[in-house]
């Protein structure tokens, strides 16, 4: 388990990758505090992580991140082959959904530590910090979340065009769009 948290550990590299292709692209309204937050602060927890507590309950949150990234990616794979495809984005309110409940899982699945008292965790400082992550990234994405779909500032240009209906949902196109 531990060789596979340090393949986690390392991928966080390769994610910075996303912020450095934003600002070479000149992408500045994709660089959001939590964009960048997220994408500096993980490699640094992930090594503390991985070089004093890896395994155990602190593997649960990554491996629901790797979901969440293959769906995230794949969006952004689809979004990269251009207006042709831009049809098929429909789904982002749904994605940003599965990052929120990424993140009270994640919340909730640490949280168990200060309830089942045969839970051992052999550094419980690691608890409070994958707590207070969860706790933080949900509020941040709870911000994304009222200012892209709430106010409908953040809608993929396919569905900004008719904007979204009264409940944040994007409004259906016609065949001919």
């Amino acid at each position: 388990m531990v060789r596979t948290c340090w393949l986690y550990y390392f991928s966080k590299f390769f994610e910075l990758l996303d912020t450095l292709f934003f600002i070479l692209r000149k992408k500045n309204n994709q660089l959001t505090f939590l964009h960048v937050y997220h994408h500096a602060i993980m490699p640094f927890t992930w090594w503390f992580g991985v070089k004093f507590a890896g395994g155990g309950l602190g593997t649960f949150h990554a491996l629901l991140n790797c979901i969440v990234h293959v769906i995230m990616y794949t969006y952004y794979g689809l979004s990269a082959l251009g207006p042709a495809y831009q049809k098929f984005l429909w789904w982002k309110k749904h994605l940003t959904l599965l990052q929120l409940i990424q993140f009270v899982m994640v919340t909730c699945h640490i949280g168990q530590y200060f309830f089942l008292k045969d839970c051992p965790y052999q550094f419980p400082i690691f608890v409070y910090i994958i707590g207070t992550y969860g706790m933080v990234f949900l509020l941040l994405f709870l911000n994304f979340w009222y200012h892209a779909y709430s106010k409908g500032k953040r809608l993929p240009k396919v569905l900004r065009a008719k904007g979204p209906d009264r409940n944040g949902n994007a409004l259906h196109h016609d065949k001919d769009e």
